[in-house]
């Protein structure tokens, strides 16, 4: 069994019940195929990037299954002579999943590999000597302010302004 996903675009004007009455036949035929239907999403009516069938708008529905490929032929004949049908995809995705699913694992197995990143050891003050009063850290209140500054980093000429042409 592979899985699958069918999107495929009916006729805008198509009738809600006859829309549901094909996804039932999708579904009894994935059935006799022994194969299973994971999920079908109708997205409604979308505007189509060209026409198609000389229809600017069309249905949207997504059904994901799994199956054999002789029952995904048989789908994909049932399309192509279903007359609110005016466009339709199959695409495998069991690869797709695979490939995802071996890329989490490496990344997995990466992490675990990796120790866990460890905090910076403080660093003690240095004790003060006899007869000098403790220090405290720097921007606490009763800090001497430092003797000589750092030099502020020099300050780039701001570049001139584009003057509007007119003509």
């Amino acid at each position: 069994m592979r899985v699958y996903e069918e999107l495929f675009i009916v006729k805008p004007d198509s009738v809600e019940e006859e829309v549901d009455a094909y996804i039932d036949q999708l579904k009894t035929l994935i059935a006799t195929g022994k194969g299973t239907v994971d999920k079908v999403d109708k997205w409604g009516v979308r505007k189509l990037a060209y026409r198609v069938a000389k229809c600017s708008e069309g249905q949207y529905i997504l059904i994901q299954f799994s199956a054999s490929p002789e029952a995904v032929k048989e789908i994909e004949r049932r399309m192509r002579v279903t007359d609110m049908v005016i466009k339709f995809i199959t695409v495998r995705i069991d690869e797709k999943q695979k490939k995802i699913d071996k890329r989490k694992k490496a990344r997995e197995k990466r992490a675990a590999r990796k120790p866990a990143p460890q905090a910076a050891p403080a660093v003690p003050a240095a004790p003060a000597l006899p007869g000098e009063p403790a220090a405290a850290g720097p921007g606490l209140p009763g800090t001497p302010a430092p003797e000589h500054p750092a030099p502020a980093a020099p300050v780039a000429p701001a570049a001139p302004a584009a003057e509007e042409v007119k003509g």
